[in-house]
């Protein structure tokens, strides 16, 4: 009786069940395929690559964990670390507030022709971010610029936009630039998802515009900012091209080990020391999947996971 109660109770798998999962199967198959060919195969290369060491005499040779060693020891690589860590800092918290600032606007019908506005916000993020860095270039040129122009007409004599003092505050205005428009939209499509009706209901008791942005719609978003924090953050730590570009305007400001990529790049390269390369590319990894399982902890310590 116990046999057949138990066996009774196993849910049975119909056809219908199982061709579905074989289909999503097949469709899963080839990003797998792509996913582990691109990213885990170059990935375990690397790790595998950092192990050794190639030298004028003697060629290549296992050096096991030398070149993290080497690593963890360079000022410059964490030196880098630390500026794209003030750059995150700085710049995240910036773009989020425009972001939700416009977003909000949109949001609430406060100007006309939404959409038009909407996809010229959007635009910058659209145009290549090393055009967009030609074009700041020109902006910020210290012989040239503008910018510079416009600051010395200010009775700020001799500014320059990339000096050593202003380099980072100049590629944190192009980033906002950049990727504001991007952020604006996610969170546009966040807010309305709000209920109309707690909306609604805010308006009938005379409640204040800004209260009910900052009050009730801001909270009901936050998985979202929460989110694109965390987002951000991993995309502050591969800052490369801004800087690269920059440093044709005024060369020497920005050098090879300015970022953790910059430095990885020139290591690699530049220098062609691939294995010492390889192994800064891991360590910048490790700092990155740190970052990502510390924003899914937190979003599920927060129950915005399942």
């Amino acid at each position: 009786m116990t046999s057949a109660t138990s066996t009774a109770a196993r849910p049975r798998h119909s056809a219908y069940t199982r061709r579905r999962g074989r289909a999503g199967l097949a469709f899963v198959t080839p990003f797998m395929i792509i996913y582990t060919l691109f990213m885990i195969v170059p990935v375990l290369f690397a790790v595998y690559d950092s192990l050794y060491t190639t030298r004028l005499i003697g060629g290549t040779s296992f050096s096991g964990f030398a070149n993290y060693a080497t690593v963890l020891g360079s000022g410059p690589f964490w030196g880098g670390v630390v500026r794209v860590i003030i750059f995150g800092a700085i710049q995240i918290p910036v773009m989020l507030a425009i972001a939700f600032f416009f977003s909000s606007v949109f949001d609430l019908g406060l100007t006309k022709f939404g959409r038009v506005f909407r996809a010229i916000y959007f635009i910058p993020f659209a145009v290549p971010i090393v055009v967009s860095s030609l074009m700041w270039g020109f902006l910020f040129d210290p012989g040239y610029g503008p910018f510079n122009h416009v600051m010395d007409a200010l009775g700020f004599s001799n500014f320059n936009w990339l000096s050593p003092a202003l380099v980072l505050p100049a590629i944190i205005i192009i980033a906002v630039w950049e990727w504001t428009g991007y952020n604006s939209i996610i969170l546009y499509t966040a807010l309305k998802s709000v209920p109309r009706d707690v909306v609604e209901a805010a308006i009938l008791d005379d409640t204040p515009l800004w209260r009910i942005v900052l009050r009730i719609k801001l909270p009901m978003v936050r998985p979202a900012i929460i989110m694109l924090i965390f987002i951000n953050a991993i995309g502050a730590t591969q800052l490369f091209i801004e800087p690269t570009i920059l440093n044709n305007y005024q060369a020497g400001v920005i050098t090879n080990t300015w970022t953790p990529v910059m430095d990885i790049y020139s290591t690699s390269i530049q220098s062609g020391e691939y294995q010492l390369g390889a192994a800064m590319a891991v360590v910048l990894a490790v700092i990155v999947v740190a970052i990502s399982v510390a924003s899914l902890a937190f979003r599920r310590n927060q129950r915005e996971l399942a």
